[in-house]
């Protein structure tokens, strides 16, 4: 198995092989069609998306024997340079602006620029990290790049357009990267850990997918680091909970079910078994933040998850259709809320197990609480004749949540 990191290893050789970026690899695959190809452009985008790859990928385009083409024969010698574990061309010159950004090393691009490629069609310049460079080094670059020799291409990336200058930004094509949806990474990693070989439980990759946010380049990191860890039954969903942070599924389960039912003994069990297990409660909370998001979405269209709003295993969205079910929609969209303001008041809390404790008992206590929304919280749960105590409410005895009214203070009843 080779050592190289999974992202090297399955990096694209073609536009046909980038995923999530159809907006950008179809035009410019056409622009190669018609022998449109500008002299200039500016790839930009959140980080792993494709950019630096995409820019390797034009150049290859660009000098293949038998472009310029939107697909590389993978045979001539510029392609084989130019290929994932290739040598590199001499005429495809890749620039860190991060530590090659200043005047100097923009007079002295400038200066090269003009000299003819030695074996290729085109001289390319791919500048990662371009808004990197300072402005006195656009400036340099400013005539070459507006006006720059036939042979001559540039290919600007960064992650932060708007620190480009405008007058560079002016004389580029702009193509904006965006994150892969969830869906595509997902089936993406599936056809990843298929090649690798090595089995993977299905609960594990919509977590791969949650760390790596959309970026391909993050979601394969965290991918490769579970695969490098798997045993002989392969990525676990335990593992991958543990490694990654996550709060596990059935603490989850566990803790909106208490929600549903009133059960203050269970609720504040889980949060002692959060604590006891060593958990972040702030992660713990975001996680429950978005267990009640996907509730939420589910109460409101059941079908969601052949719509693509929710990406979960089958087994986990049958769970949460049931927990969907057993809340009134004020009562889960009141739990949400409070789950949500606890969220942001964690953030430098001295005290996250009190703060989460607090966060429980505002949801399981609307009675203690005189706004509108926990006002149809007790509706709802007046209508699904819920018993809020531990066993059952016996006769006599006010149920958990019970605030008495005015006429408890008024002694005897008047016959």
């Amino acid at each position: 198995m080779s050592s190289l990191a999974l992202y090297r290893r399955y990096r694209p050789e073609s536009f046909a092989e980038v995923i999530g970026q159809e907006h950008v690899t179809d035009p410019l695959q056409q622009a190669l069609r018609n022998n449109r190809v500008n002299h200039a452009y500016l790839f930009s985008g959140p980080r792993g998306c494709g950019k630096t790859t995409s820019a390797r990928i034009l150049a290859r385009c660009l000098n293949c024997e038998q472009g310029p083409t939107p697909t590389p024969c993978g045979t001539c010698q510029s392609c084989r340079d130019l290929a994932r574990n290739g040598p590199g061309s001499i005429d495809v010159i890749e620039i860190d602006a991060a530590s090659h950004g200043g005047v100097d090393d923009a007079r002295d691009l400038r200066e090269k620029a003009f000299f003819g490629p030695a074996s290729s069609r085109y001289k390319i310049y791919i500048i990662d990290e371009a808004h990197m460079v300072t402005s006195a080094g656009f400036n340099a670059l400013l005539k070459v790049v507006e006006e720059p020799p036939e042979h001559l291409k540039f290919i600007f990336a960064t992650t932060e357009p708007e620190k480009v200058i405008g007058t560079i930004r002016s004389r580029t094509h702009h193509y904006p990267f965006r994150l892969v949806p969830p869906g595509t990474l997902r089936e993406y990693l599936g056809e990843v850990c298929a090649k690798e070989g090595i089995a993977v439980e299905e609960g594990v990759l919509p977590l791969v997918v949650r760390a790596g946010a959309g970026s391909v380049r993050d979601s394969m990191s965290v991918m490769d680091q579970l695969l490098a860890g798997a045993g002989e039954e392969g990525v676990t969903y335990a593992m991958a909970t543990s490694l990654l942070g996550y709060t596990d599924g059935s603490l989850l389960d566990s803790v909106v079910e208490a929600f549903a039912t009133g059960d203050g003994a269970a609720a504040f069990e889980v949060v002692d078994r959060v604590i006891e297990g060593g958990n972040d409660p702030r992660r713990f909370v975001a996680d429950l933040l978005e267990r009640l998001r996907d509730l939420v979405i589910l109460a409101a269209v059941p079908d969601a998850a052949d719509k693509g709003l929710i990406d979960a295993p089958a087994d986990v969205l049958e769970r949460m259709q049931a927990q969907a079910g057993t809340f009134g929609p004020a009562e889960l969209g009141r739990a949400a809320d409070i789950v949500n303001e606890g969220l942001t008041e964690m953030r430098g809390a001295t005290s996250p197990r009190l703060q989460l404790e607090l966060i429980c008992a505002r949801v399981l206590l609307p009675a203690a609480y005189g706004d509108e929304r926990s006002l149809m919280a007790r509706l709802d749960r007046i209508e699904r004749g819920v018993q809020f105590s531990a066993g059952g409410a016996a006769a006599g005895v006010p149920a958990m949540g019970y605030v008495p009214g005015p006429e408890a203070h008024q002694g005897a009843a008047a016959p």
